[in-house]
């Protein structure tokens, strides 16, 4: 059976399509290194859960960490990568340098493995426990893109898109929703102060560095691999940028 067409929304996930739709039994290695924490997990979906996770908080180092802690995940599930059906990595919107850490491991081992790898948005990851809790509700997810900027998405009943993924300045952020509002992501705090007093207070989440890895999984087992392809989400260009003034003119 295929999974329905993933269009940004999460009618793939949660209470409502996600849990409707049962994909094929298939055994999940998740990545994540999009944000602030390194996690990989192995889910297996036909029993419906995480065979072994590990989740460390960091802001930097996913480079060193990611591949001794995949290799202490496989060996606490006692797998080898040959008996994975996919491998799923966040890609973004996030880091620059920890999107290009995992996804490049994930497309490494899906290469060597001969298995597809397929791409979970962290927003999405963000809003899938909640909207799994409750798919009557909006949930915002909102995740901080420094200098008082978010990137930010807006998830309607049973979890389709009400506003698509992008990135904006605070002020600018919020949006023109009536009745309740769930908040989630690292920015949900900051998101809730900036809210118009004038509006209903939204409920927020417990602050995450990073989404919940076993969510990225299941995410991914459900994912069309097809239309959710292990590419980066980016919704701007980098802070670093080449310094062309400063190169020396060709002789």
């Amino acid at each position: 059976m295929r999974a329905p067409q993933d269009d940004g929304s999460l009618s793939l996930v949660g209470s409502s399509p996600l849990l409707r739709y049962k994909p094929n039994p298939m055994r999940v290695l998740a990545i994540d290194t999009a944000l602030g924490a390194c996690a990989a997990a192995i889910y297996d979906s036909d029993h419906g859960i995480v065979m072994a996770r590990e989740s460390r908080e960091m802001v930097r180092g996913h480079a060193e960490a990611l591949m001794p802690l995949i290799a202490r995940v496989m060996d606490e599930a006692m797998f080898e990568f040959a008996e994975l059906d996919r491998i799923a990595v966040t890609v973004g919107p996030g880091s620059f340098t920890g999107l290009r850490v995992g996804l490049s491991a994930a497309r490494g081992i899906a290469l060597a493995a001969g298995r597809p790898a397929v791409g979970v948005s962290t927003l999405a990851a963000y809003a899938a426990p909640a909207i799994s809790a409750d798919s009557t509700q909006t949930v915002v997810a909102a995740i901080d893109a420094r200098h008082a900027q978010v990137f930010i998405q807006v998830f309607g009943p049973g979890g389709r898109t009400l506003a698509p993924a992008r990135h904006a300045k605070m002020v600018d952020a919020l949006p023109q929703i009536e009745g309740p509002v769930h908040l989630v992501g690292s920015a949900a705090e900051a998101l809730a102060q900036a809210w118009p007093q004038d509006g209903q207070a939204p409920t927020v989440a417990a602050p995450q560095p990073a989404p919940d890895i076993e969510w990225v999984a299941k995410l991914g087992a459900v994912a069309d691999s097809q239309s959710a392809p292990a590419n980066p989400l980016y919704l701007r260009a980098p802070d670093a940028q080449p310094q062309h003034a400063a190169r020396l003119p060709r002789q």
